[in-house]
This record gives structure tokens, C-alpha cells and sequence, in this order.
């Protein structure tokens, strides 16, 4: 099986951008990664992307350049991006292909996402009391778990302080205007316990990455950042997901749980390992929860971590460190390669005023509806 590497890497910042279509956001992005690749777009030799509002990924070929590879195009909630990696670096690994691109872009209008239940299998009277809304629903299962934990919400506040001050330090960020305490505990309150500015917003961006086999990146000079392993995997039974039904009286695993595992086993290394880390940050709950979920603190430890500054650049596990979700905003499409993009900044030494020192071992994990979850290993080569 092929090692591969992620020689090339291109984003558009995210925000909101007047006068250009999602479509030219995902080209600009394309463009960037080729070209941060030291290749030719003809040297693609195969290529999976996706977008949920901004139509088919495809629809970078003309744009790119006609030269009959293969695209495929990836659908999978906020995990889109995630998922188009994780194609990518299995048809690399197979021996299939010694280039791929995976690109993700979108550009949502304003407001809440707003999915459609029958789409989701689900029957119209659970869209009609709110529970496709997912600030609803994340609210719910964070206040769930901030009783079962003593989690409170001045940690939940903390969270979104930490990726306020990290956006302001990040050239691609939409929000980079750093906030306090007082102004995120008493911002609008939206889904309770979850204020404003404790959530992402839809909002405009796309990341672009070029990955090789290790006969390609060596022959190109282009060896920094390995992606060790990589791992995808769905709801199981009893998991309390986006747009489930009913909660089970018997707690199970989740998805994040099942992947995390599986992406450690296969790099042979565990969460005390890991330098610096992107995740799942769809609201400051989100965050809180997925630290446990991928096994960097037990349930409950989170509390104290925030409180100590653990998860900030200089702490013991910086978290988000471009600030997430909550300072980018959410491009469905884009997001999860975002995480990855940011990886490969920070382990190439190129993060600036976020750069998190000495990092060797960097991890991403990204969450989608209906409960699904991709998780990726780079390493610095």
C-alpha cells in the first residue's frame, strides 16, 4: 500500500464575498493547490469534491481545464470535505492514482441551515416541531450533557473566546474581532444554553488540496507533511446523532468515538500524541463534546482544560487554532478540509502568529448529519 502526501494546498477566505459565485470561490481555491503543488493541472489524475449550495464540484473542470479525469462528486453533510480526503487518500493508497485533488466550496445565504426532513428519511411532523433546526437539537444535547458532566457555561463561553482570539490571528478567518467574556454570555441568546456568538454561521469559503503517493511527492521534492492515516465511519446503535428520531435509554458510542479509534490504530499512535488538533466546533458544545469523543480528556475533565488555557496556542493541546467553525463559519463543503488545510500550515511552520511550536503530529475531525464522522492523521515529514 502507497504512503500518501499532501503536497499542494489552496483556501479562499471564508465570510462573505459580494460578486463572486460559490463556483468562482471553489476555482480560486483549485488554482491556489495546484499551484502550491508544483504541478500542472493536467498532472491531476483524479479528483472528488463537493458542495451543498453551490452545485455539482464537477463544475470546476471547464473552468480548470478539459482533460477527461476522473470526478467524483462526495455528499456528506459537513463531513463533505472530510470525506472527499479520505477518497482521495484511498485511491492513492490502492495504487490507483499518483495525484488527486479533493475540493470543497459553498456559499450559503444568511440565516440557519434549514435541511429538509423527508430528504433526511425522516417524515414531515419532525421538521414541523423543530427538530431539523439543528441549533435546536445541538442545544439540547449539550444541556443534557453539561448536567451529566458539571460542564458550565462560562466553559462553553470559553470555547468561543478561544476561537474569537484565534481568528483574529488568521488570514482566512470571517470573524477576527476578539471577545470577552460578558459580550458572549450575554450575546442574543439563540438555542438556550447557547448564545450568538457560542455558534457558527453558514457562510462562504473553499479549500482545495493536492495528494500524492510517495513516488510522486519525492520525485517533486514535496515530502513535509504525511497523511498517516485516515478513518470514516457512521452511526451506530443507540448514538444520539443530528436528526435521530428518539434518544435510547442505553447510551452507545458514537461515530466520532468509532473513527478516532480506528485513525489511531491505523497510525499506531494515541490521543497524547498529538500536537494540535482540529475539531468539530459546529457551536461551543460541539467542541466540548468531541475533546472526549476523540479521547483527549474523559467527559467532564473539559471544565478544568478550558479553565487552564489547555486548548489555547502555547497549551498543552491546542484546539482550532484558526479558530474553527466558530470564527470561519461553515461552508458545508469546505469545512472539513479547512481543518486539514490548517494542519498542513501549522505542520509546514507556516501558521505565523498561531504557529504552534515543534508540532510533528496533527489530527482533524469533522462531524456530519445524520451522524457521521471522518477523522485524518498528518504527520511532518
Amino acid at each position: 500500500m502507497n504512503d500518501v502526501y499532501v503536497i499542494g494546498a489552496g483556501i479562499h477566505p471564508f465570510g462573505r464575498h459580494e460578486g463572486k459565485t460559490g463556483l468562482d470561490i471553489g476555482v480560486d481555491a483549485t488554482k491556489l493547490a495546484v499551484k502550491d503543488g508544483g504541478i500542472e493541472w493536467g498532472d491531476v489524475e483524479a479528483a472528488f469534491g463537493g458542495s451543498s449550495a453551490s452545485g455539482n464540484a464537477d463544475a470546476v473542470l471547464p473552468r480548470m481545464g478539459l482533460t477527461g479525469i476522473q470526478f467524483i462528486n462526495v455528499a456528506n453533510g459537513c463531513a463533505t470535505g472530510g470525506s472527499s480526503v479520505l477518497s482521495a487518500y484511498w485511491a492513492i493508497k490502492a495504487g490507483e492514482f499518483d495525484t488527486a485533488l479533493a475540493v470543497g466550496f459553498d456559499k450559503h445565504p444568511r440565516g440557519s441551515f434549514n435541511p429538509d426532513p423527508v430528504k433526511n428519511g425522516k417524515p414531515k411532523w419532525y421538521g414541523e416541531i423543530g427538530m431539523m433546526l439543528t441549533t435546536q437539537f445541538f442545544a439540547m444535547k449539550i444541556q443534557r450533557y453539561m448536567h451529566d458532566h458539571g460542564i458550565s457555561k462560562e466553559s462553553l463561553a470559553g470555547v468561543a473566546i478561544k476561537a474569537f482570539e484565534n481568528g483574529s490571528r488568521t488570514p482566512h478567518a470571517w470573524r477576527r474581532t476578539p471577545m470577552d467574556m460578558d459580550t458572549v454570555l450575554n450575546s442574543r441568546m439563540i438555542s438556550d444554553p447557547l448564545t450568538q456568538y457560542m455558534f457558527c454561521s453558514p457562510s462562504e469559503g473553499g479549500v482545495a488540496l493536492i495528494l500524492a503517493s510517495e513516488k510522486k511527492a519525492r520525485e517533486l521534492g514535496r515530502t513535509q507533511v504525511k497523511l498517516r492515516s485516515a478513518a470514516f465511519k457512521t452511526r451506530p446503535e443507540n448514538s444520539f446523532e443530528v436528526f435521530s428520531p428518539s434518544l435510547s435509554v442505553e447510551r452507545g458510542e458514537t461515530p466520532t468515538m468509532l473513527a478516532a479509534r480506528a485513525a489511531f490504530e491505523k497510525a499506531g499512535i494515541g490521543p497524547e500524541d498529538i500536537d494540535v488538533a482540529q475539531i468539530q466546533d459546529t457551536e461551543s458544545g460541539a467542541e466540548i463534546m468531541h475533546m472526549a469523543e476523540n479521547g483527549f480528556c474523559q467527559d467532564g475533565d473539559q471544565e478544568q482544560w478550558i479553565a487552564e488555557g489547555r486548548t489555547a496556542i502555547g497549551g498543552q493541546l491546542p484546539i482550532n487554532t484558526d479558530g474553527g467553525c466558530i470564527a470561519c463559519g461553515e461552508p458545508i463543503g469546505a469545512s472539513g478540509l479547512r481543518q486539514i488545510y490548517e494542519n498542513v500550515i501549522q505542520l509546514r511552520g507556516q501558521a505565523e502568529n498561531r504557529q504552534v511550536e515543534g508540532a510533528r503530529l496533527a489530527y482533524s475531525q469533522v462531524y456530519g448529519a445524520p451522524g457521521l464522522s471522518a477523522v485524518a492523521i498528518l504527520e511532518k515529514g
